[in-house]
């Protein structure tokens, strides 16, 4: 079997690359990469390392050449024009080289109604994955659990969670957790459905006082919630110029689109995903 990766030295790609070796031999698993430099650590350790741009259609046709899994991690971006634009890249790509199969990252916020910036992708992949004859799975994600670890300094000089969420709930996965359970998917026939869309989330969901509770016990500090309106919030966090899009993504948790639980971890992986008040301990304790 051949497993094509594309991110894999991104947030997530990484992750899912060193699970994929709890299934199957790194010998196995080609790395498309922007950067070869920044992955000489997966070419030491015996992975096939590709460079490639979403764009360069010979390149991306090389890195998906006899690949029986391709797991598709798109590329950072603001828009869900330019992701689109990939989207259509890999799929000729993926055609073309008779990919066996697809599995494909989505995101919650992907309903007809949702503000978020890049929800417009997010629902267009399912739709124009089922247009193609390909066979694909979608694993969706919550939002990552991760960020909020590094994020409680501020919290706590802040003493409030400050997103602008009104009464509504968010729901977590942390990135381990998922490349898990993309990796038995990926690796595990049986869990390799046609059409089918998974959805990543921890047991449940949580307000943000609910929040605000955890991290003030994790800590040690009184951190409260205090919401800041969305376009204060964009201002803020406006640094890379990414501002609106976050303020846009807690939008759409504020319209209660966000907040969705299920037990497809479970399900893949005959247990739940971590809790969020542990991962939070854990993560928090090593910084």
């Amino acid at each position: 079997m051949r497993y094509t990766i594309t991110g894999g030295t991104g947030h997530l790609g990484s992750q899912i690359v060193k699970a994929l070796t709890e299934y199957v031999p790194a010998s196995e698993i080609r790395v498309g990469v922007h950067t070869v430099s920044k992955a000489q650590h997966l070419i030491d350790a015996g992975f096939d390392v590709q460079a490639f741009d979403f764009f360069d259609e010979e390149s991306l046709g090389s890195l998906l050449q006899d690949t029986d899994v391709f797991i598709y991690v798109p590329s950072k971006s603001h828009t869900s024009y330019g992701r689109i634009g990939e989207l259509e890249k890999v799929l000729i790509a993926a055609q073309m080289t008779e990919v066996g199969h697809i599995v494909a990252m989505g995101f919650v916020a992907d309903q007809v109604n949702n503000p978020f910036d890049l929800s417009a992708f997010y629902g267009y992949l399912p739709r124009r994955l089922a247009e193609t004859g390909l066979d694909y799975t979608i694993i969706r994600n919550a939002l990552y659990a991760d960020p909020l670890v590094p994020y409680i300094p501020e919290l706590i000089e802040r003493k409030n969670i400050i997103y602008p969420m009104g009464n509504e709930s968010l729901s977590f996965i942390s990135l381990e957790d998922s490349a898990k359970a993309f990796a038995k998917v990926a690796t595990t026939k049986s869990l390799r459905i046609p059409d089918k869309i998974y959805t990543l989330t921890q047991p449940r969901n949580y307000s943000m006082p609910q929040l605000a509770e955890i991290l003030t016990e994790v800590s040690g500090h009184d951190i409260g919630y205090e919401p800041m309106t969305l376009q204060e919030f964009a201002d803020t966090y406006n640094e890379d110029g990414g501002g609106h899009m976050l303020a846009s993504m807690y939008d759409a948790g504020s319209m209660g689109l966000l907040d969705q639980v299920t037990d497809d971890y479970q399900k893949i992986m005959g247990k739940p995903a971590t809790d969020l008040k542990k991962f939070i301990t854990e993560k928090y304790s090593e910084l």
